[in-house]
């Protein structure tokens, strides 16, 4: 019977997931409309929001943070950059690697939606404390983790 309980709660879980990860492409894609991009775009521009740490961004940290193929990224902030949001350019170190910013125009238009982003997020998360998102974090980090282990030994026992 807990056993029975325990795969129904797993199952819950799966499914909320699933409806959380929906809506987010929808709000996401709402986002990138309003500057006229896709939402692809819009999720580099905010990975490089988050990693930028004022020397600019690789490629492959985005791609590993939005778990896409480096080659994508590089073809969406070809786009980005052509659209005027993001400049790139080698870096430093190693000329084989571009770093990518934000352009001031990006950054003036993602600060003019901060006021309706912090809403939406208000709306979202009203019933939710800041010890309880933390908590909630914490356990959503052990399971990603966890589920990157299963997804290889999944594909081991497939191979």
């Amino acid at each position: 019977m807990i056993e029975k309980k325990l795969d129904r709660a797993i199952t819950d879980f799966i499914w909320n997931v699933v409806e959380i990860h929906s809506q987010l492409e929808d709000i996401h894609t709402s986002w990138a409309g309003l500057l006229g991009i896709t939402e692809p775009q819009w999720l580099i521009l905010m990975a490089i929001t988050e990693l930028d740490q004022g020397r600019g961004v690789a490629g492959i940290d985005i791609a590993n943070k939005l778990r896409v193929h480096p080659a994508f990224v590089t073809n969406q902030t070809k786009s980005l950059e052509k659209g005027g949001f993001l400049s790139r350019r080698p870096a430093a170190e190693d000329a084989r690697y571009v770093l990518m910013s934000l352009t001031a125009k990006a950054t003036t238009e993602i600060e003019k939606l901060s006021k309706r982003k912090l809403a939406l997020n208000s709306t979202m998360f009203n019933e939710l404390d800041e010890k309880t998102l933390a908590d909630l974090n914490a356990a959503l980090a052990t399971i990603a983790k966890n589920a990157r282990l299963a997804a290889r030994l999944l594909a081991i026992d497939a191979s």
